[in-house]
């Protein structure tokens, strides 16, 4: 990974600089590849609103997706973008691999922006997916003028979890995600304003309703730090959207965590006190506190079964270790592939087919070990890929 410092971008630089550029580019509608005027080798998606002016600055997404798709970045916040007027950009040359690509895409997106458009100093977001949403995570971290990050299926790019960061996170991942447990384990971690969304699917892109409220939840922080004015009848909208979000959930562990979540993100607009109480006392219901106990531990179990893992490979380098680790992850595997393919659904096989797609999606990197390449071919799950 490249040093810190070489990822203070010119953030600035999204400073409007008042060209008349954007004049040409439609409104309403994704536009696939706009080229950076200062380099002809980028080019990035771009959603503007319908309603995009020069009269007002305009809050921005900028997103990088693992296989440098950004029309996929794009179509995923379009929706969100046209109803709470963001500007949304995906570079279409940022990908996995190289971490000067990503930094040199950054840069030129953020330069032909600042040239282009309107852009609210303020206000200026990150997402990505996957790897790309490690670049985004990376940028934050490095520049103290980012106001947000929507990171999707992958968490921070040395993969450390941190208590706190200067930037609001709302963090997203499927039930099947191999990442689940790293998004899960990124929330818990955190004590400054963040939010984790669980969705049922895969290692994807938030499906639409995530992605709103996303945004959503990015325009309640604005608020609530004052990057944005505050608009009270915004306020009640979101405030009862979260109100019906707590009714379904009945009385659960979910709606302790959903509770916890309106306390939270209202502190700074509302009086927060009857719900603060009400998830109290909830949490301490003697159900409600064993279901609470068991998330933890299947939390727990998860990220246990991936340490063991982990200490059984390091042990096929060292030739005094090889064949009790070949032997250890042999049974490793095979308890895990049975648990996987039970034939009813459950906790525990949710949390087999996570784990162990985490731990064979890399066997093409191990040709130079065939046996651990063939063990590692022998209990891949199908559609199981980087």
């Amino acid at each position: 990974m490249l040093a810190r410092g070489a990822w203070i971008l010119s953030v600035m630089a999204l400073v409007w600089a008042g060209t008349a550029s954007a004049q040409t580019l439609p409104r309403g509608q994704v536009i696939e590849a706009v080229t950076p005027l200062g380099d002809a080798t980028q080019t990035y998606a771009l959603y503007l609103p319908s309603t995009y002016s020069t009269d007002r600055a305009w809050p921005i997404l900028i997103g990088f997706h693992p296989g440098a798709r950004g029309r996929a970045i794009v179509d995923t916040y379009r929706d969100a973008a046209e109803g709470y007027g963001f500007i949304v950009a995906g570079s279409n040359t940022s990908r996995n691999g190289s971490w000067d690509v990503s930094l040199r895409a950054a840069n030129a997106m953020l330069q032909d922006i600042g040239q282009r458009f309107a852009v609210d100093g303020k206000r200026i977001y990150l997402t990505g997916h996957s790897g790309g949403s490690r670049v985004a995570l990376q940028i934050a971290l490095a520049n103290k003028t980012i106001a947000g990050v929507i990171a999707s299926s992958a968490g921070y790019p040395d993969g450390r979890p941190r208590s706190s960061v200067r930037f609001p996170i709302f963090a997203t991942a499927g039930v099947a995600d191999f990442n689940y447990i790293e998004m899960r384990t990124l929330g818990r971690a955190l004590k400054t304003p963040h939010r984790v969304v669980i969705f049922k699917g895969g290692h994807t892109l938030p499906p639409p309703d995530v992605a709103m409220q996303a945004i959503e939840w990015l325009e309640l922080q604005a608020m609530a730090s004052g990057a944005r004015t505050k608009d009270g009848s915004l306020v009640d909208q979101f405030w009862a959207t979260q109100e019906r979000a707590v009714a379904d959930a009945g009385e659960t562990a979910a709606t302790v965590h959903l509770l916890r979540a309106m306390v939270d993100d209202f502190r700074a607009l509302r009086d927060v006190k009857a719900i603060e109480t009400r998830a109290a006392e909830l949490a301490r219901r003697n159900d409600i506190k064993r279901a609470l106990d068991r998330e933890r531990a299947e939390d727990d179990k998860e990220t246990q079964a991936l340490d063991e893992f982990a200490r059984y490979q390091a042990g096929l380098t060292d030739d005094t270790l090889r064949v009790q680790s070949l032997h250890s992850l042999k049974r490793f595997l095979a308890e895990l592939h049975a648990q996987a393919t039970a034939a009813e659904e459950s906790p525990e096989r949710a949390r087999a087919r996570r784990v162990l797609r985490v731990v064979t999606m890399g066997a093409a990197e191990y040709t130079q070990d065939a046996e651990y390449s063939r063990l590692l071919q022998q209990y891949r799950l199908p559609g199981t890929s980087r």
